[in-house]
């Protein structure tokens, strides 16, 4: 076995209060890989990251229309989103605290529920300031889950198929991503960004029912009562690892580069000389499907030959896409989406099992600060590659992304060398 894998595998997998509790009565008791519940684990936060990702991205390839509706800038039409991923970079940390005291299941439905609730109302939004108070809200109420999502995987799933699981949960991002990018791009073809955003809300009600249906009770998690400084004892010990430190700033540089190319590869297409319509724009969007495959890979390619190894490639292929969008020509400009893409899912996977697996005890928090950093990075660095679309056109946006993805592959280097010392 490679060196990096028995590193991962020698790791202290404590977790919270629940994983303690049911060592004190014997091993905790894992969902193994290839059992029903297992199956049913899997599909369950396939369709949590499914709705979470279509239901917060869903915007995305409505920017420009938005802008000439309500008649704001590309920078401003880019808060649909960035206010969205702002609040819930927030909401994480009450949501990994919360989770304590009510648990991960119960919390996870309300949060699901209640933003394609506000999807919906987003629909009938009469002006642009009620539109985004509303988008906030329901950035808030999503914090509840994709932190609250790695801390049941890591306390329930065996770690033998933890990579695989998680790989599953992020490839419904992927998938929700790609589908509420391209039903709301041909629904608004055709309809228009009203009707686009009342069926992905109501896609997200039947995502949040199945997923309240299929999803297995916590076995080694029992929710408990806390105090505000156990909460931030708890995160600032994982600050003050080195290698998590790491994995949390990958989480922002990955995150920026990719939403700031997606949120303004819309302005360029429907632009001369290439002037795509809502439909063509939202199909070039499946290219998802290639996140899909990459982030399953990523997680099994990980179990096998060591995570570390797996996420600088992923960073790499991420940073030669950027590259490839500076042609002129359209095919390449599609071909080099396909490539952040898939590097981007990659990465973010395996960096996602990483998280769980150098964290000593209380793994929801550790989740929350590496998602905290993500979504920090699509709300910052996705309005401020506005900024960039405005003053230099796309060859700023992409010298902007590329940066982002060069630091981030100097950090993954140094965060598997802090690891394996």
């Amino acid at each position: 076995m490679p060196r990096n894998a028995r590193l991962e595998n020698t790791l202290p997998q404590s977790g919270e209060t629940g994983p303690d509790a049911a060592r004190a009565a014997g091993e905790p008791r894992f969902l193994v890989r290839g059992t029903p519940a297992y199956r049913r684990a899997s599909l369950a936060f396939f369709l949590s990251g499914f709705s979470t990702f279509a239901l917060l991205y869903c915007v995305q390839p409505l920017m420009p229309i938005f802008a000439e509706h309500f008649g704001v800038s590309p920078a401003a039409s880019s808060l649909s989103l960035s206010l969205s991923t702002g609040f819930l970079a927030l909401a994480i940390f009450l949501a990994a605290a919360v989770s304590e005291r009510f648990g991960r299941k119960s919390l996870m439905f309300v949060s699901l529920l209640g933003a394609s609730v506000c999807t919906i109302a987003c629909a009938a939004a009469p002006d642009w300031h009620l539109l985004l108070a509303i988008r906030a809200l329901e950035g808030f109420l999503l914090g509840g889950v994709p932190a609250v999502a790695m801390a049941y995987l890591s306390e329930e799933i065996d770690p033998k198929g933890l990579g695989a699981s998680m790989g599953l949960y992020i490839a419904g991002n992927a998938f929700g991503g790609m589908a509420g990018r391209v039903v709301t791009g041909i629904l608004a073809e055709y309809l228009s960004w009203r009707p686009a955003l009342a069926g992905i809300g109501l896609m997200g009600i039947a995502a949040a029912v199945g997923f309240l249906l299929l999803l297995p009770p916590s076995r080694n998690f029992r929710p408990r009562r806390s105090k505000a400084r156990d909460h931030v004892r708890a995160w600032a010990g994982h600050l003050r690892s080195p290698a998590l430190a790491l994995l949390f700033a990958i989480g922002f540089l990955l995150m920026g580069a990719f939403v700031t190319i997606y949120n303004y590869a819309g302005f360029r297409l429907v632009a001369p000389p290439y002037q795509l319509n809502q439909t063509e724009l939202g199909l070039i969007f499946t290219v998802y499907l290639f996140g899909i495959a990459a982030s399953w890979a990523a997680g099994l390619l990980g179990d096998r030959f060591g995570h570390f190894r797996v996420m600088p490639i992923g960073i790499a292929a991420a940073l030669a896409g950027v590259g490839m969008t500076l042609s002129a020509s359209l095919v390449p400009i599609i071909l080099g989406i396909v490539l952040l893409t898939s590097g981007f899912f990659m990465a973010h996977s395996v960096a996602s099992v990483l998280v769980g697996k150098l964290a000593r005890g209380t793994k929801g928090h550790a989740a929350s600060l590496y998602l905290l950093a993500y979504y920090l990075g699509s709300s910052v660095a996705g309005s401020v590659g506005g900024h960039f679309w405005s003053a230099g056109g796309w060859p700023a946006v992409a010298a902007f992304t590329g940066t982002l993805l060069f630091l981030a592959l100097f950090a993954a280097l140094g965060a598997r060398r802090l690891a394996t010392r």
